[in-house]
């Protein structure tokens, strides 16, 4: 049986902030939770949450060798190991300074041979949660249902051929949205790791949508129904593991949630590694959101461009943590959501104190994007870019096309006695070099 109160991470004290000039890999270089940037305290701009997959039950394998993972919680098995896990992750929350964590189902509780005995190991363990964050000052910044491993989901979940495997998943949505309550999640997420089609010769593609949809006003009923008040997002992924997921970016996931008339109901969890996948830049995900009112939450990491996989790497790249932070504090902030680090060591980095290394790296890089971002707008420098770009648009013939009074009789007479067109130059190197200043000198 697992011993409460075991340390777990005994080689590693509280990380502290010690500034830029600091030698100590076990302390924050740029990421103090106290300095107050754009009005707010870093730890409240930077709403960093653990991601429990990758950060706990992640073993190392991949499909070409075994598990390489070193951690004081394998010798358990079990509901055991699924306890030690629990021990383990408050104290590296605690260490780290972090406020929010997030889980699948399956992450958290092993199945059982029915969906009985499932339920019954997740009410064990999410006690045993629940009784941790009463005692610390840690929240959940979501939950979510594992409708992906288990072999019942190979032709997917709400958009699975199958209706048995429809109502079981409705059925474990449904016991994730009672957790969530319980555990007052801030927000509930939807992946569709399954929801999607490897090939349209043996799909119904119209089908398979409509009953996405109905899935999801099913949960909307469920969760008004026990007055769970989280707020519901929908992370869109565009392939791997299928060859075509439904929710493939910003754009079209929108668009499904318009045409279901669930867009009063749901805002966009953005992932960077997915962006990458999708074949978009991450702030473009995130703009396409923001300026639509549906950027809700963030995934923090980054993937490998030249690899077509979704790598899940740590996000140390600062030019896309400054245009990520740039986004949100142009959103007025994340709300409910946050900066969930949905990101994994490499493979050969297996020591436990590895988990540390990635997530310091990681916090700083966003403390850095931050600090940048908030420059670049309290300075204005895009805006005097765009606005002076756009300029046409505020007097004579733009003003019009912009106000509605124009039409094309008005257009064309305009045009006819206006031939000479004189384009501005975009400055994009220009710019870049600017940008490039703001995160080298904050």
């Amino acid at each position: 049986m697992v011993s409460l109160n075991t340390a777990y991470f005994e080689n590693v004290n509280k990380v502290m902030y010690e500034g830029h000039d600091s030698k100590n890999p076990m302390a924050f270089k740029y990421y103090n939770p106290d300095e107050i940037v754009g009005g707010k305290t870093m730890k409240e701009q930077l709403r960093f949450s653990i991601a429990y997959w990758h950060a706990f039950t992640l073993d190392g394998s991949d499909p070409f060798g075994a598990a390489t993972m070193q951690r004081t919680w394998n010798k358990y098995s079990g509901m055991d190991i699924a306890k030690a896990r629990v021990e383990a992750s408050f104290e590296f929350y605690e260490k780290l300074g972090v406020s929010f964590f997030a889980f699948h189902d399956r992450d958290i509780a092993p199945e059982g041979n029915t969906l009985s005995e499932t339920n019954k190991n997740l009410d064990e363990i999410v006690s045993l949660i629940k009784g941790r964050m009463k005692s610390g000052n840690v929240k959940l910044l979501w939950n979510t249902a594992n409708l992906f491993t288990n072999p019942r989901f190979v032709h997917g979940a709400a958009t699975s051929c199958n209706a048995d495997v429809f109502a079981y998943a409705a059925a474990q949505v449904k016991k994730g949205l009672e957790v969530a309550k319980e555990l007052e999640s801030e927000n509930y997420v939807f992946w569709g790791g399954r929801e999607g089609y490897d090939t349209l010769l043996n799909t119904n593609l119209k089908l398979e949508l409509d009953n996405l949809g109905r899935f999801l006003h099913m949960a909307v009923e469920y969760a008004h129904e026990i007055g769970y008040t989280g707020q519901f997002l929908i992370e869109p992924k565009p392939k791997e593991p299928t060859t075509h997921q439904y929710d493939t970016d910003a754009s079209a996931t929108m668009a499904f949630l318009k045409n279901y008339e669930l867009d009063k109901h749901f805002k966009l969890n953005l992932e960077a590694n997915h962006a990458t996948l999708a074949g978009h830049t991450f702030e473009h995900e995130l703009r396409m959101a923001r300026i639509h009112g549906m950027l809700g939450s963030v995934d923090a990491n980054q993937g490998n461009p030249l690899l077509g996989w979704d790598t899940d790497e740590f996000p140390t790249d600062l030019y896309t943590t400054t245009l990520a932070m740039y986004e949100i504090l142009k959103n007025g902030g994340l709300g409910r959501g946050g900066l969930n680090f949905d990101a994994k060591v490499r493979r050969a980095s297996f020591d436990s104190e590895d988990l540390f290394y990635s997530h310091i790296a990681g916090m700083d890089a966003f403390a850095r994007g931050l600090k940048a971002a908030n420059k670049l707008i309290e300075d204005n420098v895009f805006e005097k870019v765009i606005n002076n770009r756009y300029a046409s648009y505020t007097q004579g013939i733009g003003l019009d096309i912009v106000e509605g009074r124009a039409n094309f009789h008005s257009l064309e007479e305009y045009a006819l006695h206006n031939d000479t067109i004189q384009n501005i130059s975009g400055r994009q190197e220009q710019i870049k070099a600017t940008l490039n200043q703001y995160i080298l000198e904050v």
